[in-house]
């Protein structure tokens, strides 16, 4: 450790320090605890749950293994800072994956003409990159490096590795495939226009001893907005850290359209219309702003466009905003008074605004409230986000270093929808790219690489299933997961199955800390590997000058940033923490050239939007009337009577992940539509009936369950169902209840955003025999 100046120890903290004494390379990290040892006649590894399967967070885990290396049970690591020991079910249920008769242990193949049917080959791991080289080899030499399209799902640790095998390989095509990338990246968008970088609330995450930190104070209030944190773990935030910040006496405001456990315990529940969360966002501003209840010396100071953002926000007074939203104008003023009086505030929000049409525009009002309360920066506030030393985890330099500018600039959507730079995960946009997919333009799309994502069950929206027929019409397809899924059945001609988080060497680098994920187990009957090592392999074929790494150790070492450790070292000390400073953007830590303020073009936090203006687009925080709805199509009402939303989280299932794993299963046996008690009876369901949900673009099955979670005049129905208990050849009857064949393929004007909370339907019992 050349750069390493010293090195003092504290207990189970290490302080590592560089020469030059920067932020950046100083660590609390856990040395002092091992991270293997024996217990009795079993071994224990810790390590870190982060994919595959497995969600946003990366707790700590413990797995105890036999003499013979077999995976005997998991405990959560009670030392590890992030999660404290704490599981939830799909962790806990992970002896029912790791051993489940139903996983990929070898690679497949199979002929294009038996796509959909179940007549796959085993053959070896060289057989199965011949082939795929070759045949991608003979598309970029007939078609170029674009044709092929690169996909992966909620990436975790596998991102880095898929974009640099995908930039090595010559394709500027990496590709999330909900439509309009309905899912994070628009807030990541939004926030990192406005202020430079992405912000999530502090619960003390920052800090490896956690509540005790004298630098960190609870927040005043929080405000969870379009999220169900204890099921659904927006940002890597564990939504025991809200419990934990209640405890110790921060108010919490719940703006839902259904009642969650935490709502139930809010000092306010705001009850909202799905879809109309900007329209509440700007009421709340408008409150502040009449009221002089805004931080006068942060907007002064360190913002651009407040004039017309009061401008916006002045149309939407309390009153209109009720009759938009449904939400009580008395409520409304009460949640202004409670940002501005129980400071500092903060806010944990989810996907409601993600998923709307002009969700850009929609996202920054929400940012631009919690600007206003001056709590950015400040303990217990919106905290600015890094990722941890600088690591390069998500994904790798710009394309640019990897290709040339002529290359990059053919990416589908490139010059039409420039926001996507900023999105945090560079992507083509989905839906031009599945259309580029089925109709040859602007240049063919020839084959795919679908690397951990299920998009026929996850993303297939309607009408007739866009997906289903863009990735049909591929010539090639190779899928990358650990179970066989309806996309794989589909259209796949090589299938690889990948290991575990508990089979591979791996990296957990988020925001916060970093840890390595141990190889704990030894499967005698698989011959998996990672998802990196697939990367690492197929990329050193394809361009070995840009794979310079021998192993995968080597190639995290490489990722490490300016930590002052190699991958050796890390595993050695458990995690580490880099040193957190709050105010970085009056320090000058906030910019890459040292000025104060933020990484804007103004240097200031932009109420209105240089970037978007430049482009084109909205420029400050707006509200759009969902397209389908009481106001916007009241003609479609008689017929689809019900405010449809789809997609909340359950405990059971990490999207189309688990529905094998019988103990998830258990929890969750079937496709759930929620239906107030009060619609129940107005349309004759009961509890358990099994029920058509159909709006204009098609009908799905769902099991009712009659609930008060539900407003009566609103419906919640499951996402991403299949089953894969049914027959494969019919592609385990995923489009039979999924809720994407009710969502229009339809985006927002930047290219992000798709209405998929803020639909309409009707209901009605499946008559005998559709069963």
């Amino acid at each position: 450790m050349e750069d390493v100046r010293e090195i003092k120890q504290d207990g189970m903290d290490d302080w590592v320090v560089g020469k030059d004494g920067s932020a950046a390379v100083v660590a609390a990290t856990g040395r002092g605890l091992p991270w293997r040892w024996q217990e009795g006649d079993l071994t224990v590894t810790r390590t870190a749950a982060w994919s595959a399967p497995g969600c946003h967070l990366g707790c700590g885990v413990k797995v105890y293994t036999d003499a013979n290396g077999n995976f005997v049970k998991l405990e959560g690591d009670e030392c590890n800072p992030f999660n404290q020991g704490r599981l939830c079910v799909r962790c806990l249920s992970f002896d029912q994956v790791i051993t489940n008769e139903q996983r990929l242990t070898h690679p497949m193949k199979r002929a294009r003409a038996d796509r959909g049917k179940d007549a796959w080959e085993e053959i070896t791991w060289d057989e199965a990159y011949d082939l795929i080289c070759d045949t991608f080899g003979e598309i970029k030499e007939k078609y170029g490096p674009e044709s092929i399209l690169f996909a992966s799902g909620t990436g975790r640790d596998i991102a880095n590795g898929m974009y640099r095998m995908a930039y090595s390989f010559g394709s500027p095509n990496i590709a999330y495939q909900q439509t309009g990338v309905a899912c994070y990246g628009p807030r990541i968008t939004a926030t990192s226009i406005m202020m430079g970088n992405y912000c999530v609330p502090d619960c003390s995450m920052y800090f490896a001893d956690r509540y005790d930190n004298p630098q960190w104070k609870p927040p005043g209030v929080i405000f969870i907005w379009g999220n169900n944190p204890l099921v659904s773990n927006a940002d890597g935030n564990v939504g025991h850290w809200m419990v934990d910040c209640m405890k110790r006496g921060s108010k919490i405001v719940v703006v839902d359209p259904r009642l969650t456990w935490i709502a139930s315990k809010a000092d306010l529940f705001m009850r909202l219309r799905p879809g109309t969360d900007a329209a509440l966002a700007l009421a709340i501003i408008n409150v502040m702003i009449e009221e002089d209840a805004y931080d006068h010396e942060f907007v002064e100071n360190w913002t651009y466009g407040f004039e017309d953002l009061a401008r916006v926000a002045k149309e939407y007074t309390p009153e209109k905003a009720e009759e938009i939203t449904w939400v009580s104008a008395e409520k409304i003023r009460e949640a202004a008074r409670m940002a501005v009086e129980c400071s500092p505030m903060t806010m944990q929000w989810g996907l409601a605004l993600d998923q709307t049409r002009e969700c850009i525009s929609g996202s920054m009002a929400l940012v631009a409230l919690w600007a206003l309360t001056g709590c950015i920066d400040v303990p217990g506030g919106m905290v600015t986000t890094h990722q941890p030393f600088g690591a390069e985890i998500w994904q790798p330099p710009a394309a640019e270093t990897f290709l040339d500018e002529e290359v990059v600039q053919r990416r589908i959507g490139y010059y039409e929808y420039p926001l996507y730079k900023y999105s945090g995960c560079v992507v083509a946009q989905p839906d031009m790219l599945y259309d580029a997919c089925i109709t040859g333009k602007p240049y063919a799309i020839k084959a795919g690489w679908w690397q951990s994502t299920n998009p026929l069950s996850c993303c297939s929206q309607s009408p007739e299933s866009k997906a289903y027929k863009a990735i049909m019409n591929l010539d090639f397809n190779v899928v990358v997961d650990i179970f066989m899924t309806p996309t794989a059945m589909a259209c796949a001609e090589v299938v690889l199955p990948v290991a575990t988080w508990a089979e591979k060497t791996g990296m957990r680098s988020i925001w916060y800390y970093m840890q390595p994920i141990n190889a704990a187990v030894e499967v005698a009957d698989n011959d998996v590997r990672s998802d990196l090592q697939i990367n690492l392999d197929l990329g050193k074929r394809w361009a070995p000058e840009k794979w310079p790494w021998n192993s995968v150790e080597e190639f995290f070492t490489d990722q490490m940033g300016d930590s002052g450790y190699d991958y050796d070292q890390l595993r050695e000390v458990n995690w580490m923490y880099p040193k957190f400073e709050y105010h970085k953007y009056r320090t000058g830590k906030q910019r890459a050239d040292g000025a104060y303020g933020f990484n804007t073009p103004t240097g200031r936090l932009e109420f209105r939007s240089t970037l978007c203006e430049q482009w084109g687009f909205e420029s400050v925080p707006s509200y759009h009337e969902t397209d389908r709805g009481p106001r916007s199509t009241p003609e479609l009402m008689d017929e689809y009577p019900l405010i449809l939303t789809t997609g909340a989280r359950n405990w059971s299932y990490f999207h189309s992940e688990g529905r094998q794993v019988a103990r998830l299963r258990a929890l969750r046996p079937d496709p759930i539509i929620e239906v107030n008690p009060l619609a129940a009876e107005k349309y004759g369901v009961a509890d358990g009936d099994w029920v058509w949900v159909e709006n204009e673009y098609g009908k799905i099955k769902m099991k009712a369950q009659v609930t008060i979670a539900v407003p009566e005049s609103v419906v919640n129905v499951d996402h991403a169902w299949w089953f894969p208990e049914r027959n494969p050849e019919t592609l385990y009857d995923t489009f039979s209840s999924n809720a994407n064949q009710l969502v229009p393929p339809e985006f927002g004007s930047t290219g992000f955003g798709a209405n998929c909370k803020s639909l309409i339907c009707k209901i009605y019992k499946l008559s005998e025999g559709e069963r």
